[in-house]
């Protein structure tokens, strides 16, 4: 999703929300992610304006004082950026790759099945078309956000095919966005 992007070349708007929408936003995060609920007040304060950020190919992002927190593309879940993730470890379910699987994780390959299950790799139980932290053995931070494609049950009895949809990694163009730009 994001292996080319560029702000300058893909942030098409940036708005600040009504207060109501804020309200909204925060209810769908928590539906989301129950585990935000003890620091969403920290993630998204009420009282700092909210902003979303429009880039092409129907994505958008939520910033808080330039810094990009959450992202989506269409209507999809909003899911967590990497930075956001190694300041909130616990708010995603892990995944773990083998130390084989990490150079191809940072160049945007999706995570296969062999990688999780083999002796470096681990899952949390965790279902189909569920976001995911891609974590790395031997590494404390998350190196990736995911989607599984397959529930994990599903993963360890077939143990072929793509286990998880790699959607933002370390070194994207999201990553190296860092902040937002003031436009």
């Amino acid at each position: 999703m994001f292996k080319k992007f560029h702000h300058k070349e893909n942030v098409s708007a940036v708005n600040q929300v009504k207060s109501s929408v804020h309200r909204g936003i925060r209810a769908q995060l928590l539906e989301c992610y129950p585990a935000l609920r003890e620091h969403l007040d920290e993630i998204l304060p009420k009282k700092e304006p909210l902003k979303i950020v429009k880039c092409h190919d129907h994505i958008e992002m939520l910033s808080v004082n330039s810094e990009l927190l959450f992202y989506h593309q269409r209507d999809g879940p909003y899911m967590p950026s990497l930075r956001l993730l190694h300041k909130y470890p616990h708010i995603l379910p892990h995944v773990q790759v083998d130390k084989g699987a990490i150079r191809f994780v940072l160049s945007g390959a999706n995570i296969m099945c062999p990688g999780l299950t083999s002796p470096g790799g681990r899952m949390d139980v965790v279902g189909k078309d569920q976001a995911v932290a891609v974590m790395a053995e031997g590494k404390t931070h998350a190196l990736g956000v995911g989607v599984m494609k397959m529930s994990t049950d599903e993963i360890s009895q077939v143990n072929k095919g793509i286990g998880v949809e790699n959607v933002h990694f370390l070194g994207d163009g999201l990553w190296l966005m860092e902040k937002l730009e003031q436009r």
